[in-house]
């Protein structure tokens, strides 16, 4: 527990991470990379270039500050990250190291602000969070290793099919080299891929999520390649899925991890929003209710630039075509003339809240969305505009968590 005294130091410094929380981010990566290089094996280094994991742990420390005299207010958040670091292989031997990176970040950055006191209030709350993670953490390697068909650290999965889903989107099914069980998991979960690349100074581990319903036999991931741009490199693990990874080759998997799952037992509609590849996990969930509540009322709506791009589009076709209760509309930001001249599309554009309120069936419903941040801005703010309660309305961060509540651009189908 904290005392007094050292929680009002704590929110003092409240204003000021909110201001500078990314510029001492920034230094604390910088200075954690430089004095401890094996950590690049762990951290995705896309991330790391693009800022994303940097404004992601300057949020998570301002809202420490904020909640810091209630902390079970943000267990929900040590939870999602306790899933991520699980999955990724990070150990309580890491915490400390993190912490005394964090106070030296914050002593260049802060400069007189960063006080001897501050420093010491900060080192306190900070061994009370990070023991919060470790428990939590703990907890999740156990189980992930004592269930049916679980293991500890990564497990050689052997390629057994490579199928190209779209002219962006390849999927790959994945089966264990032991020959062994294999660990169920919840609609919407991911797992870490470390692929063994060549030449390659540090390890790459991506996580993606499991886009078929839990049950069978195999894991199965579908990939979109990540080609880069002006603004963004190439994405250095999506890219040697494309083109180096065969069948029979051999991928390295952690067991099913994420909070971002369907609630099976709420009887309500359901709705599930995707764009691009945000589809991934929404197609688990709705594979999944096709199996265990084939009679419940579930709408997919999934946002596409075209029918080229548009991945899986016949699975969801044939479900629906099996289930009554089952409906879908695709949504095409610029559908080909083969789009128009076939009728692939519902609706040509982007996703808006009256088209939403015509074919989903009313606020009283479970929302779950996923898809580029752009994207899951426009839904969120869509949602909130119909009347949706906010606890039902579900979403998932490819990648570092953001937020939702900033202002958001047109809801573009791009993928991640």
């Amino acid at each position: 527990m904290l005392n007094e005294q050292t929680i009002r130091i704590i929110q003092s410094t409240a204003p000021l991470l909110e201001s500078k929380g990314t510029e001492v981010t920034k230094r604390f990566y910088e200075i954690l990379f430089t004095e401890h290089p094996e950590l690049l094996n762990v951290f995705n280094h896309t991330n790391q270039k693009q800022g994303h994991q940097q404004t992601a742990l300057a949020n998570a420390v301002y809202a420490a500050a904020v909640h810091i005299d209630n902390l079970a207010a943000i267990l929900p958040v040590v939870k999602q990250i306790g899933h991520k670091h699980r999955s990724l292989g990070v150990k309580p031997e890491h915490y400390p190291i993190v912490g005394q990176t964090l106070l030296t970040a914050m002593r260049e950055v802060l400069g007189e602000a960063a006080t001897d006191e501050v420093l010491q209030a900060w080192e306190t709350a900070y061994g009370i969070i990070a023991d919060a993670f470790i428990g939590v953490e703990a907890e999740m390697y156990a189980q992930a290793e004592r269930q049916a068909g679980g293991w500890e650290g990564f497990r050689a999965f052997r390629v057994e099919r490579k199928q190209k889903e779209s002219s962006v989107i390849t999927s790959f099914y994945l089966v264990p080299l032991d020959g062994g069980a294999i660990a169920s998991f919840e609609p919407g979960q991911y797992v870490s891929v470390k692929p063994e690349m060549p030449g390659e100074t540090y390890t790459h581990i991506r996580q993606y999520s499991l886009s078929d319903a839990p049950g069978k036999p195999y894991y199965r991931i579908s990939v979109k390649r990540e080609d880069g741009a002006p603004d963004r490199p190439a994405g250095k693990v999506s890219v040697f899925l494309h083109e180096h990874v065969s069948e029979g080759d051999t991928l390295w998997l952690t067991a099913p991890a994420g909070d971002f799952t369907l609630n099976i037992s709420d009887p309500r509609p359901v709705v599930l929003l995707s764009g691009g590849v945000g589809l991934t996990p929404l197609l688990s969930m709705l594979k999944t209710l096709g199996e265990t509540a084939p009679d419940r009322q579930v709408t997919f709506i999934h946002a596409a630039i075209n029918g080229e791009t548009h991945a899986m589009r016949a699975e969801v076709e044939e479900l629906a075509r099996r289930h009554p209760g089952f409906s879908y509309r695709f949504c095409y930001q610029s559908p080909t003339a083969a789009d128009r001249e076939e009728c692939t599309f519902h609706k040509e554009g982007y996703i808006d809240l009256e088209w939403l309120q015509s074919v989903a069936p009313s606020p009283d419903a479970t929302f779950y969305f996923c898809g580029p941040v752009p994207f899951m801005k426009t839904v969120n703010r869509m949602l909130q505009s119909w009347g949706v309660r906010k606890e039902d309305a579900r979403y998932e961060f490819f990648g570092p968590s953001g937020s939702l509540e900033e202002a958001g651009e047109p809801a573009v189908p791009g993928q991640r």
